[in-house]
């Protein structure tokens, strides 16, 4: 056992777990962060057929969930690594709508799903999130853009040539494109600047122009007192007389037991694996409102919409994840009964080869790989009603390596969240034809790599699982601040208001 008695230990190192530590330490706590997986190494390989995460040995199959419905595998792992999802992800960084925040029937339809905050109780912290995490990006541009304090730390990089050609279809369709905000090195600043390659989503950078986590924000914190321990499988929050009074683990490299203590304790592991976590420890009996734990799982209703090209799309062969449109998001207004609230359009890129390869093994998957130069895309969100049929159960019955009950997950989406997705799916078809495809392919996406909403906050604390400083309800000194908190899911990527949110909770419970 560690004898340390930590001020605050956090599980989990992504975006909720590192703006919380970036709080914590900054007020000169002694912190621990504990992370399943391990650092990302960056080398040329990065940019390799098996760069993709999926491909990588962070795509973690040791803990192995079971999808009884839904999802795109009937067995699926989870993406760890020092940074957590951050490493890979594809740097689109937006703020929630002002309206994201307020109740809307259309959406919520019966689910009792309530923020107990607005926009204006993160402002401040989204333009510090977007400070740390360096994002470009235009104001301005966007037709839904809530209200800003603060500029954007950096301006967009230029188009792509296939960037070019879609805005100039998409106004010509009377929309009002514009850049996407990214989470990208443009500027000279000591640090690599991105070189407009290929391998940028669902990639680990190979010189370190990203800003994800583990370059941004994780060595700042090293080199200031935090102590992270990788490799650290957490298998148990013990708790007594109200509190978490010791943090279970086993190291994966010994396979030895250990156990830490701590004064407050941040738990950040995931949409999926919070919830597994405060199962298999048996909190949800303590909690009033543990009837939510692991219920209202959402994760975005999606589909990427390839435009077919007679040539090769992107003849630069450069990085084109460059638009957003979001003239869609508060829907149709010019049609009758049309519905209040749909979603969003984002570029793209032409998928990786190694993707297709793994998608379709041999000879085939080698063969089609070879039209994947033709392809280019928009993705489709649409905002997904929270259900509470949407569940991560446990298999007591089933465990894995470290003695965790096995995580069974069932979800579908409603007829709304179906039809929401047409309507953008349909518009998506229009710019693309503009713009010179000769044809289109609607790729769903199935993955949960969105995954939010199953430890909500809210109001009542019997239809929810913590409270508005997500304090976790009949505990009093643990937090959960990933994504799970979010009562409902927006239309757009989670991440930031993940980490806006985080700060917030850091700074409070700082103070503590």
């Amino acid at each position: 056992m560690d004898k340390t008695v930590y001020d605050a230990l956090i599980i989990g190192s992504g975006f909720g777990g590192s703006m919380a530590a970036h709080q914590l330490v900054g007020a000169g706590m002694k912190v621990l962060m504990l992370e399943r997986g391990s650092w990302v190494t960056r080398s040329p390989e990065n940019w390799g057929m098996r760069g993709p995460v999926d491909l990588t040995a962070h795509y973690d199959s040791a803990s192995p969930i079971r999808v009884e419905a839904g999802g795109n595998k009937k067995v699926m792992g989870l993406y760890t690594s020092v940074g957590g999802p951050s490493v890979f992800y594809g740097g689109v960084s937006f703020r929630f709508r002002e309206q994201d925040f307020e109740a809307n029937t259309e959406i919520t339809s019966g689910s009792g799903a309530a923020w107990p905050l607005r926009y204006r109780d993160l402002e401040p912290y989204y333009g510090q999130a977007e400070n740390l995490l360096n994002i470009s990006g235009e104001a301005g541009k966007d037709p839904t853009e809530p209200r800003r304090s603060a500029p954007f730390p950096q301006g967009p990089a230029p188009l792509a040539g296939i960037s070019i050609r879609l805005k100039t279809a998409a106004e010509d369709l009377r929309l009002r494109p514009f850049q996407l905000p990214l989470a990208i090195n443009y500027s000279d600043n000591g640090r690599p600047k991105c070189i407009n390659c290929t391998t940028c989503d669902t990639y680990a950078c190979a010189i370190s122009a990203k800003n994800d986590l583990s370059v941004t924000v994780l060595p700042g914190l090293t080199s200031r007192g935090l102590t992270l321990r990788a490799n650290t499988v957490v298998t148990r929050l013990q708790a007594a007389g109200g509190r978490i009074r010791a943090v279970e683990g086993v190291c994966r490299e010994t396979g030895r037991r250990l156990q830490f203590r701590a004064r407050l304790v941040v738990l950040s592991a995931g949409a999926l694996a919070s919830p597994h976590l405060l199962l298999a420890s048996g909190l949800h009996e303590i909690n009033p409102g543990g009837r939510v734990i692991g219920r209202y799982l959402m994760r975005h209703v999606n589909a990427i919409i390839f435009g077919i090209f007679p040539g090769k799309a992107d003849p630069q062969t450069r990085f084109h994840k460059q638009l957003a449109i979001m003239d869609y998001y508060f829907g149709l207004p010019q049609t009758p009964g049309a519905w209040s609230k749909l979603g969003s359009l984002q570029q793209m890129p032409t998928p990786p080869a190694g993707l297709v390869q793994q998608a379709v093994p041999g000879i085939l998957g080698k063969w089609l790989s070879r039209g994947v130069p033709l392809l280019t895309g928009l993705l489709a969100i649409a905002e997904d009603q929270p259900q509470f049929s949407n569940q991560l159960v446990i298999d007591r019955v089933r465990q894995d390596a470290f003695g965790l009950p096995q995580p069974v997950i069932r979800h579908h989406y409603t007829g709304r969240d179906r039809a929401a997705l047409g309507v953008l799916v349909r518009e998506a078809k229009k710019i693309l034809r503009r713009s010179g495809a000769v044809a289109t392919y609607v790729h769903p996406i199935r993955t949960f790599s969105h995954a939010v909403g199953t430890v909500r906050m809210g109001y009542d604390p019997a239809d929810s699982a913590l409270d508005e400083n997500c304090r976790f309800r009949g505990i009093g000194n643990l937090y959960v601040v990933d994504g799970s908190f979010m009562p409902t899911s927006a239309a757009v990527n989670p991440s930031l208001t993940i980490a806006a949110n985080a700060l917030r909770i850091g700074e409070g419970i700082s103070k503590i």
